[in-house]
C-alpha cells in the first residue's frame, strides 16, 4: 500500500481535522487568487469607464466603481488573512498530535514485541525511527500538505477563469502542466529509493554513536577513541554520500520546470498580446491572465522541494508504520491471575527451546519446582540457566513442551500478571535516570516510602543509601552509574522486595560483585525467600538445599550439596572448580 495511504488510514481519528485544514487551505488560496482579477477589474473600469464591467452593476461613475472596488478588495484580503491563520492553526496541531499518537503507538508496540526481535536489530536504529522519522513526517504535515493543496486549488482556480476568458489562450497557458506533473512524478519514483537509503543509513549512524556512547568506559579503557572516531567518520560518510545522490536529483528538478513553466508564460504573454490587438480580448481579461499566469506557472517551481519534503516524509511514514505493523509473536493469556493467590509452584514439562537459527539451548526438559522452595539451578556457561528464566518470564517462547505456575499453562495466563508475579534480581543490573527511591519502588509505583525503607533494609541497602549526599532523594544517574556494582545490585534486590512476588528469581546475581555484597545478598536472601518459592542462578552453591544440575539444555544431577559433591559428577567438577581445587589450564 501507498505510504500516504497507510498515513491516511493511521490518522482516521483526526478526519474532521483533516477536512477542515483541507477546507481552510483551499479557501485561503481561493481568496490568494482574487487580487489579479481585482487587478484586472481596475484596469478595467480606468480604460473603459462606463462601458466597465462594474458598470453593468449599475455603478455608472467610475469614482464609485473604484469605491466598491476598494471595499472588495478589504474583504477579500481579510477573508485570506483568516484562512490562512486557521489552517496554520489547525495543520501545525494536527501534525504535532499525529507526531505524538505515532511515537506513541511505535514505543507501545515495541515494548510488546518478544526479545527476539531486538536481537539483530540496534537500539540506535529504533531511536531513529522514533525520533528523525516521526519528526520527518511532522515536518511534512506542517507545511508540505498545505503547499500540495495549495497548487492544486491554484491550477483548478485559474484553469476555471482562463478557459472562462479565454479558452483558446488558457490551451498554451496550460501546455506546460502535464510536463510538469509528468516530471514530478518521474522525481518521485527516482527520489523513493534514494530516500530510503539515506533513512536506513542514518539509523545506521545512530545505532553506532548510541553503542558508542554506551560503552564509553571501554573505548576510554582501551584507548580506542581515535579508532571510534574513525568509525563514526566513515558511517556518517556514508550517510552524506546517500544524501548526496538524493541531493542531486531533487535539486535537479526545480531548474528544469523552471525551463518548462517560462513556455506558458510567454506564450500567454504574446498570444493574449494579439487577442487585445484583434479586440477578441479586453485590456481587463488580458491584465488578469498574465498576472494569473504568473500566480499560476510559478508556485510550480516550488513544487520540487514540496515533492522532496513529502518523498522524506513517506520514506519516514513507511519505517515507523513498519515498525508498527511488526506482529507481536509472545501474546498475552486471557486467565487472571492475582498476584495474592500464586502458591509458587513451576513446572517445565518436555520443553525444548532454541533461539533463532541456531541449536537448541533446552532440550526436553522437565523440572518441578515445588511451593516454597528454594531451588538452584547450575551449570557451566552457555548450559542453558538463563534460558530458563527468560521461558519462565515469557520474553520467549519454547518450541516444544510446555510451562505451568499452579498447573496453568503460561500462555494461559495474561502476561502482566505473570510477570507481577515473579521478581528478578539479574546479573545486569538496570537503574533508571532517577532518584534511588524511584529506582526502588520502579513498577511497584504506588507503595509508600516506608515499604521502600523496608525493602532496602531487607536487602542490605538502607546504610549505604543514607550515606549518599541526599539520602534516598539522591540521582542514581544513567544506567545507575553513579553507584557502584554491588550498590546497583542490592537495589535491584529491594526492587523486587518492594514488589513483593510470590515467586523469586536470582539471575547470576552475585557473580560480578564483591565478597561483602555476595554475603549481604546471601544474607538477605535467608530472609527475602521465606513464604517464597525461590529459583537461584548459579549462587554460591553449598547454602542451596536443592540443586539441579543443567548440562547442554538437560538436567543431568539433582540433589542436596553433599549429596551432589559426593556423586562426583557434573556438580562435583564444577564445586572444584569454585573453590580452587581442580586442576586449571594455564
Amino acid at each position: 500500500m501507498h505510504p500516504l495511504l497507510r498515513l491516511l488510514r493511521y490518522a482516521r481519528g483526526h478526519r474532521r481535522g483533516l477536512i477542515g485544514a483541507t477546507a481552510f487551505s483551499i479557501l485561503n488560496k481561493v481568496f490568494d487568487l482574487a487580487p489579479p482579477l481585482l487587478i484586472g477589474a481596475a484596469v478595467d473600469i480606468v480604460v473603459r469607464r462606463e462601458d466597465s464591467l462594474l458598470a453593468g452593476w449599475g455603478l455608472t461613475e467610475p469614482s464609485d466603481q473604484l469605491l466598491v472596488l476598494a471595499g472588495l478588495t478589504l474583504v477579500i484580503w481579510a477573508f485570506e488573512s483568516i484562512f490562512e491563520y486557521a489552517y496554520a492553526v489547525l495543520w501545525r496541531n494536527l501534525a504535532q498530535a499525529i507526531q505524538h499518537e505515532l511515537r506513541r503507538d511505535v514505543y507501545d508496540h515495541l515494548q510488546r514485541l518478544d526479545l527476539a526481535y531486538f536481537e539483530d536489530r540496534s537500539t540506535g536504529g529504533l531511536m531513529a525511527v522514533l525520533n528523525d522519522d516521526i519528526n520527518q513526517l511532522e515536518r511534512f504535515l506542517d507545511g508540505g500538505a498545505n503547499d500540495l493543496l495549495q497548487v492544486a486549488t491554484t491550477v483548478v482556480v485559474i484553469g476555471a477563469i482562463f478557459f472562462g476568458l479565454a479558452p483558446g489562450v488558457a490551451v498554451f497557458a496550460f501546455l506546460p502542466m502535464p510536463f510538469v506533473l509528468w516530471g514530478s512524478f518521474v522525481f518521485q519514483r527516482r527520489l523513493a529509493p534514494r530516500y530510503a537509503a539515506v533513512r536506513e543509513r542514518v539509523a545506521m549512524l545512530n545505532g553506532l554513536l548510541a553503542n558508542n556512547l554506551g560503552g564509553i568506559a571501554t573505548i576510554k579503557s582501551f584507548a580506542a577513541e581515535d579508532h571510534e572516531s574513525r568509525r563514526v567518520e566513515e558511517e556518517s560518510e556514508r550517510y552524506r554520500a546517500s544524501n548526496r545522490k538524493a541531493i542531486e536529483l531533487s535539486s535537479a528538478f526545480s531548474p528544469l520546470i523552471r525551463m518548462v513553466i517560462v513556455v506558458g508564460f510567454v506564450l500567454t504573454l504574446v498570444l493574449g498580446g494579439r487577442a487585445v490587438f484583434a479586440g477578441t480580448l479586453v485590456v481587463g481579461a488580458y491584465s488578469v491572465m498574465v498576472f494569473m499566469t504568473q500566480r499560476l506557472l510559478w508556485p510550480l517551481t516550488r513544487l520540487g522541494q514540496t515533492v522532496d519534503l513529502y518523498q522524506r516524509a513517506m520514506a519516514s511514514t513507511n519505517r515507523a508504520l513498519d515498525l508498527l505493523d511488526t506482529p507481536i509473536h509472545v501474546r498475552s493469556g486471557e486467565r487472571a491471575l492475582p498476584r495474592r493467590e500464586v502458591r509458587g509452584e513451576i513446572r517445565f514439562e518436555d520443553v525444548t527451546f532454541a533461539y533463532r537459527d541456531r541449536e537448541p539451548v533446552v532440550r526436553n526438559l522437565d523440572l518441578h519446582i515445588p511451593v516454597d522452595s528454594i531451588v538452584a539451578v547450575v551449570g557451566a556457561t552457555g548450559s542453558g540457566k538463563t534460558s530458563l528464566v527468560k521461558l519462565l518470564l515469557r520474553f520467549y517462547e519454547p518450541q516444544e513442551g510446555r510451562i505451568t505456575v499452579d498447573g496453568v499453562d503460561l500462555r494461559e495466563i495474561r502476561l502482566a500478571d505473570l510477570r507481577q508475579a515473579i521478581g528478578l534480581v539479574s546479573q545486569d543490573v538496570f537503574l533508571f535516570d532517577g532518584t534511588v527511591r524511584e529506582n526502588v519502588a520502579y513498577g511497584s509505583f504506588a507503595v509508600g516510602d516506608e515499604a521502600v525503607v523496608a525493602a532496602t533494609r531487607a536487602a542490605e541497602a538502607d546504610e549505604f543509601v543514607r550515606e549518599l549526599p541526599q539520602g534516598y532523594e539522591t540521582p542514581v544517574g544513567e544506567r545507575g552509574q553513579k553507584l557502584s556494582g554491588g550498590q546497583r545490585q542490592r537495589l535491584s534486590l529491594a526492587r523486587a522486595v518492594v514488589k513483593d512476588p510470590p515467586i523469586l528469581v536470582l539471575d547470576e546475581a552475585t557473580s560480578a560483585v564483591d565478597n561483602e555484597t555476595e554475603a549481604a545478598i546471601q544474607r538477605s536472601l535467608a530472609r527475602i525467600a521465606r513464604g517464597r518459592t525461590t529459583i537461584v542462578i548459579a549462587h554460591r552453591l553449598s547454602t542451596i538445599r536443592r540443586i539441579h544440575v543443567l548440562d547442554a539444555g538437560r538436567i543431568v544431577e539433582s540433589g542436596t550439596h553433599e549429596e551432589l559433591v559426593t556423586a562426583g559428577g557434573s556438580y562435583a567438577s564444577l564445586w572444584r572448580v569454585q573453590t580452587g581445587d581442580a586442576e586449571l589450564p594455564v
